[in-house]
C-alpha cells in the first residue's frame, strides 16, 4: 500500500532522469496529470501522455535533456508530505532556487505554480518544488 502517490511519482521522475530514459511510466490520478502539465508548460518534460488502460489509467511523461544530455529536472522535493502539511498565504510563497526553480502549489483555484499565486494572489499547500 503506498501513502503518499505523489511523492512516488516525483522519486519515479527523479530516477528515471538520472538513468537517462527517454520517458517514465506512473499509475495516473487528476492530480498527477495536474503536475505534468505544469511541469510541460514550464519546460521541464517533454510532454505527457494518459493511457486508457483498465482498471488504472497510466500517465506516460516524456523527460527533457539539455544538448549535452544532462537532464533538465535537476532536483525535485516534496514539500507538504502526509505527516507534514505545508500551507502558505500568497505573501509567504518561498522562491526555489533565487527564481530558477518553481513551486507547485495546491489552491482553492487548482494546481499552479508559486509564480502564478502569486499573481492571482490566492495562498495554498506547496506540493513539491523542482528546479
Amino acid at each position: 500500500m503506498m501513502t503518499d502517490p505523489i511523492a512516488d511519482m516525483l522519486t519515479r521522475i527523479r530516477n528515471a532522469s538520472m538513468a537517462r530514459h527517454r520517458r517514465v511510466v506512473i499509475p495516473a490520478s487528476k492530480m498527477k496529470v495536474a503536475i505534468a502539465r505544469i511541469l510541460k508548460e514550464e519546460g521541464f518534460i517533454r510532454g505527457y501522455t494518459v493511457t486508457n488502460d483498465r482498471p488504472q489509467p497510466n500517465l506516460i511523461i516524456g523527460l527533457k535533456y539539455t544538448g549535452k544530455g544532462e537532464p533538465v529536472i535537476t532536483g525535485l522535493r516534496r514539500v507538504s508530505k502526509p505527516g507534514r502539511r505545508v500551507y502558505v498565504g500568497y505573501r509567504d510563497i518561498p522562491w526555489v532556487r533565487s527564481g530558477l526553480g518553481i513551486n507547485i502549489l495546491s489552491t482553492p483555484k487548482g494546481l499552479m505554480t508559486g509564480r502564478r499565486a502569486r499573481k492571482e494572489r490566492v495562498g495554498g499547500e506547496i506540493v513539491a518544488e523542482v528546479w
